[in-house]
C-alpha cells in the first residue's frame, strides 16, 4: 500500500520532534495549516503524542519517529 497524504503528513509531524530527549515537545497553533493540524489530532487519536495540539510524543509515538527519522535519513539525497 502505498503512502497517502494523510500518512505522510503525519510522518511530518513526527520528524519534527527531538529524538534525542523526551522532555521537549511540540505545540501545533490554531493558526497551523488546517492538514497540519488534522495530522496531529490523528496522531493524538492513535496514541502517538500526548495532546490533541502535538504534547510529548508516548513511547510508541518515540518508536515510530525514530523509525520514521531513520527512513528520512536513508531517503534523503546525498
Amino acid at each position: 500500500m502505498p503512502y497517502t497524504q494523510d500518512i505522510v503528513e503525519e510522518l511530518n509531524i513526527l520528524v519534527r520532534y527531538n529524538l534525542t530527549t523526551t522532555q521537549e515537545g511540540i505545540k501545533v497553533h490554531k493558526t497551523a495549516s488546517p492538514e497540519t493540524i488534522a495530522a496531529t489530532r490523528r496522531l493524538f487519536e492513535k496514541g502517538l503524542v500526548s495532546q490533541e495540539d502535538g504534547g510529548y510524543l508516548t513511547n510508541l509515538g518515540l518508536e515510530t519517529a525514530k523509525q520514521a527519522q531513520a527512513v528520512l535519513d536513508i531517503l534523503r539525497p546525498l
